[in-house]
């Protein structure tokens, strides 16, 4: 077989490479090695299970979280609202639906705890007493205290520890 080819053993042809002296097999799979070994395979999956256990604890309190941020936000709206009331008119609303209806908010927002609009919990100005119920103009002081504060009515705690009643 002078054209550089020969028989093997089990009849496959051989292809002579070089300069004569080695000879490689030609095959279907130029690389029979390839793939992972099962050691590469393990520590893919450690380091994606450690990222894994790093990653889940941060991300279940997440939805807690932004509740928790809806609620400081619609808290200090509401506080605000009621100081500018209270700046315009003179004295602090009767109610939460009265900021609704002189046009301060839009409606009143529902706490994120509980889930619904009616269960803030308002604290009222304390009522003055008959003698101090004139001030220095002789106008009377008006008759039902107004809304000053308000909080969540949820009795829940919140992720720091504090009760959301509180804020």
């Amino acid at each position: 077989m002078e054209d550089g080819k020969r028989k093997t053993e089990n009849g496959k042809r051989e292809e002579n490479v070089g300069c004569g002296r080695a000879t490689f097999s030609v095959s279907r799979f130029p690389f029979p090695e390839s793939g992972f070994t099962l050691l590469e395979l393990l520590v893919v999956m450690t380091i994606i299970g450690i990222l894994a256990a790093i990653a889940v604890p941060a991300l279940r309190d997440s939805p807690q979280r932004a509740r928790e941020a809806t609620l400081k936000e619609d808290l200090f709206t509401l506080r605000s609202v009621i100081d500018q009331y209270h700046g315009d008119k003179g004295n602090y609303p009767a109610d939460l639906q009265t900021l609704v209806t002189d046009g301060y908010i839009r409606k009143i927002p529902i706490d994120p705890m509980t889930k619904s609009a009616d269960t803030w919990v308002v604290a009222f100005e304390e009522a003055a007493s008959d003698s101090a119920a004139t001030d220095s103009s002789g106008a009377t002081a008006p008759a039902t205290p107004g809304v000053i504060d308000v909080h969540s009515g949820s009795p829940g705690k919140a992720l720091d520890g504090t009760l959301y009643k509180e804020w």
